[in-house]
């Protein structure tokens, strides 16, 4: 299938389709013209990558795990090298991420009930 499909089937762009194939996660054939020519291997892959980006994954944890991904359920892995720690450290980073939202919250919440005093 050619990229549009490949976009259309997946819901990945076709920007983010050409961009997961330079970061090395898509590997689609080439026709004779040059086209790109995606199989079903590659359609999955790209709904996988889908997946875990928006569960928070950035693109050097998803190129470790993707392989990993178990063919019939892309939520469980199999035990591959390095994934616990890939999958440690993501867990890390999305706390440190939400304990700043949480201080931005806040503080928001705050200037909003000085606001609501001063009206008073």
């Amino acid at each position: 299938m050619r990229i549009g499909e490949l976009a259309q089937r997946s819901g990945v762009s076709e920007r983010m389709l050409r961009y997961y194939e330079q970061q090395g996660l898509l590997q689609p054939a080439r026709t004779e013209a040059r086209y790109r020519d995606y199989d079903d291997s590659q359609l999955l892959a790209a709904i996988r990558i889908r997946q875990l980006n928006a569960s928070g994954l950035k693109l050097n944890a998803i190129r470790v795990l993707l392989p990993c991904v178990r063919e019939d359920d892309p939520a469980v892995f199999e035990d591959c090298d390095e994934i616990r720690a890939v999958l440690t450290s993501e867990l890390q980073q999305l706390e440190i991420r939400l304990r700043e939202l949480t201080e931005s919250r806040d503080t928001v919440a705050s200037y909003l009930a000085a606001l609501d005093l001063s009206e008073s």
